[in-house]
């Protein structure tokens, strides 16, 4: 017999192991598991603001009321009515405005080149100037109200909004969130700019702001909030009326037998809404400038 007479031994298929039964697959949610927690925490926040919305459209006789009454009995307007016929609101409204719009642009400016100054470059006493500037920020500002007021009586700002602005030109907070920030960026894209003939001041317009934009709004926003919602200072530093703020304006609905209630809710109802909106505009950004380390991608 020939090799060739010997059949051929063909390979048996290798045995399919037996599938077992598959297991459901769980139901995903449309959401992260963390919205669960965060959205009641949300709603106990948002407790207050929804109180102050009601309370707006209440009579002061419902907010007077008790026990207080949780739902008004129909939309009352006469607080906003009185709020917005007053004649010196309007005047208030823009003083807290020009304040607030003035403080911010300084800071930006200020704090940028301060920050970029000492995230950059290198000069004798640059960690002691930035740890002194740092040891500024714990100090209560309690203690230099009166050296601060005695300064500003001096050079004549009393009683003008020059007083409000001149001590907040520049924050160390913004100088030193600027700072950090700059730290993150590459240096490369700063050398090649000074291979490129680019002076400093022209590497921080040209290349390091456009890359800081969500620093620089978180600096934004919170000088704003800070500025905006200021009652101590105002309280100390203006006389006349006409040069009331918002917040310090608010006061005089509030008498020592008689509060208008409704007015004095109106009023914070049309204060806190350029501070919604601010946020609400650059919410973004300012996540961004937390989680942000430098380039991305």
């Amino acid at each position: 017999m020939t090799a060739t007479d010997i059949p051929a031994k063909t390979a048996s298929p290798a045995p399919t192991p037996a599938a077992g039964p598959r297991r459901p697959r769980r139901p995903r949610l449309p959401f992260s598991a963390w919205h669960l927690a965060l959205a009641p925490l949300a709603l106990l926040f948002a407790i207050p603001l929804v109180w102050l919305l009601l309370s707006s459209v209440m009579s002061n006789s419902e907010i007077n009321r008790f026990p207080p009454a949780l739902w008004p009995s129909g939309i009352h307007l006469s607080g906003y009515r009185y709020v917005l016929g007053n004649a010196l609101f309007p005047q208030w409204f823009a003083n807290s405005l020009i304040v607030s719009a003035v403080t911010v642009c300084s800071n930006l400016v200020f704090g940028a080149l301060g920050g970029y100054a000492f995230a950059r470059m290198r000069f004798g006493g640059s960690r002691v100037l930035l740890a002194l500037m740092l040891a500024t920020m714990t100090v209560p500002f309690q203690l230099t109200m009166i050296p601060t007021f005695l300064v500003m009586k001096r050079l004549g700002l009393i009683d003008t909004l020059g007083a409000l602005i001149v001590p907040s030109l520049v924050t160390p907070f913004a100088v030193f969130l600027l700072r950090q920030f700059f730290l993150s960026l590459p240096r490369e894209l700063e050398e090649a700019a000074w291979i490129d003939g680019c002076s400093r001041l022209k590497v921080l317009l040209r290349i390091v702001l456009p890359l800081s934009r969500p620093a620089l709004s978180t600096v934004a926003v919170l000088t704003f909030l800070t500025t905006w919602n200021d009652l101590t200072w105002p309280l100390i530093a203006i006389n006349h009326d006409t040069h009331y703020t918002l917040q310090l304006g608010l006061t005089t609905f509030q008498g020592t037998h008689h509060t208008q209630w409704a007015a004095v809710m109106a009023g914070n109802v049309i204060t806190i809404l350029p501070v919604l909106l601010a946020f609400l505009f650059a919410q973004k950004s300012f996540i961004r400038s937390i989680t942000s380390s430098g380039l991305k991608g």
